[in-house]
């Protein structure tokens, strides 16, 4: 990996923890911003969670489909903040490494 290609990693990682914190605090409007900017499957998924908190659940399929997950259902949105939170944080150590 090139230096740029970690630099940009890193900081698609950093923003990517700033629309968890968001989807936690309940702005899913301005994660929806960060996250739509975004290509990984990692993004796509906080992409469905957006989608989720909104209320389209059509979409938020489409979005988890994207990122290769299943479809949990918005009962078990906060299971998945809880889950994405820990993955973005190992992806963040993995990089400070």
């Amino acid at each position: 990996m090139s230096h740029s290609d970690k630099v940009a990693s890193v900081a698609g990682a950093e923003s990517l923890a700033r629309a968890v914190d968001l989807l936690t605090a309940g702005a899913w409007q301005e994660a929806h911003e960060i996250v739509q900017d975004e290509n990984s499957a990692l993004a796509a998924w906080l992409h469905g969670i957006v989608h989720i908190l909104e209320g389209d659940l059509d979409n938020a399929r489409y979005w988890y489909r994207k990122a290769g997950r299943v479809f949990p259902g918005p009962d078990a949105v906060q299971e998945e903040l809880a889950a994405a939170r820990r993955t973005v944080q190992a992806k963040r150590a993995r990089h400070e490494q």
